[in-house]
């Protein structure tokens, strides 16, 4: 009963939470690398047997497919820095977070089949959303710009009383 009763204080309580936010960070950074590097193999296989393919219409169908593979790519990229980020600082940078999903929209734009300017809606919900994330990261910018970051370590207990 005193071991559990000694698991719930709080400094034990806190070093055992922040070390599985380490842990499961660590086994999600380590999946991600495998799907990265899967993935990688599997555009550049498929990127070469459509160049060894001499009918094949690159500029129509397939570039497109594979300009959204790369972005993919990168997205998951900014993903697996977002999570070496963590490790290293313990703490979520909010800036990478909003670059990520500025680059996850740019990816969707980019890839937008053909006649999707016949919907005005999407389009708009779309510049919306950078707009929106744009000036999101402008105001973190500017903010972090102006003050250091308040917590650079691990989550520590402090016995004292606020005032």
């Amino acid at each position: 009963m005193t071991g559990l009763r000694r698991l719930f204080e709080d400094t034990t309580y806190l070093k055992l939470v922040d070390r599985s936010e380490q842990l499961l960070a660590k086994v999600l950074g380590l999946v991600l690398l495998v799907v990265m590097v899967a993935a990688t193999v599997q555009l550049i296989v498929s990127v070469a047997w459509s160049l060894s393919q001499p009918a094949t219409p690159w500029i129509a169908s397939r570039l497109n497919s594979v300009l959204g593979d790369l972005l993919t790519l990168l997205i998951a990229g900014e993903v697996l820095q977002n999570i070496i980020s963590y490790l290293r600082r313990h703490v979520v940078q909010i800036e990478l977070v909003l670059l990520t999903a500025m680059t996850a929209v740019a990816r969707k734009v980019i890839v937008l089949p053909p006649g999707a300017e016949n919907k005005p809606q999407l389009l708009a919900g779309l510049g919306v959303a950078v707009l929106t994330l744009a000036a999101a990261f402008w105001l973190m910018r500017n903010l972090n710009a102006r003050r250091p970051a308040a917590r650079t370590g691990p989550t520590r207990w402090i016995r004292d009383q606020d005032p």
